[in-house]
């Protein structure tokens, strides 16, 4: 069983492991390879509305995701959200529960919407971010997928 909780203080050791092996790899985010600690803290916590931990039955956290305002001013009725599951929790339906945790939670906020800028999968691999797009696309409202290529580090992929 898993919960999601809002994040606390006290979560920043465990969660920062999770991202920094993320963002060190290049090849699902656009935060340089080089980014620091305290860059990505600031990135997904201080900057974001609301970041939010997934748990398991012991406390652990094994996944993260962050809700935003995508756009300022005539844009800020559309969120955004970024998803990270640990390596070792992948496969077991944690970014399955924080997409649709993530929709009510912007429901919740006010949000009219919620914009995926980046969504970086590749064949045969189906990352956090990918497994939202999949949930909230079964929603009337929802836009399609565009390719386009980022410049990942390790591999190119399609947004």
């Amino acid at each position: 069983m898993f919960v999601i909780r809002e994040y606390r203080e006290s979560d920043w050791p465990s969660t920062w492991p999770m991202l920094e092996q993320t963002v060190r790899a290049g090849d699902t985010y656009t935060f340089s390879p080089q980014s620091t600690e305290k860059e990505i803290r600031n990135a997904w916590v201080e900057v974001p509305a609301k970041t939010f931990v997934a748990c398991d039955s012991e406390g652990r956290i094994l996944g993260t995701y962050f809700i935003k305002v995508n756009q300022p001013g005539l844009g800020a009725h559309v969120c955004n959200c970024g998803y990270v599951v640990s390596p070792k929790a992948q496969g077991r339906g944690i970014a399955s529960l924080m997409c649709e945790h993530s929709q009510a939670q912007a429901v919740a906020m006010g949000f009219k919407a919620m914009q995926f800028n980046f969504v970086v999968f590749y064949k045969h691999t189906c990352y956090p971010a990918l497994e939202a797009v999949r949930i909230f696309s079964r929603r009337p409202a929802a836009g399609g997928i565009q390719p386009s290529k980022l410049r990942l580090r390790r591999r190119t992929g399609h947004v």
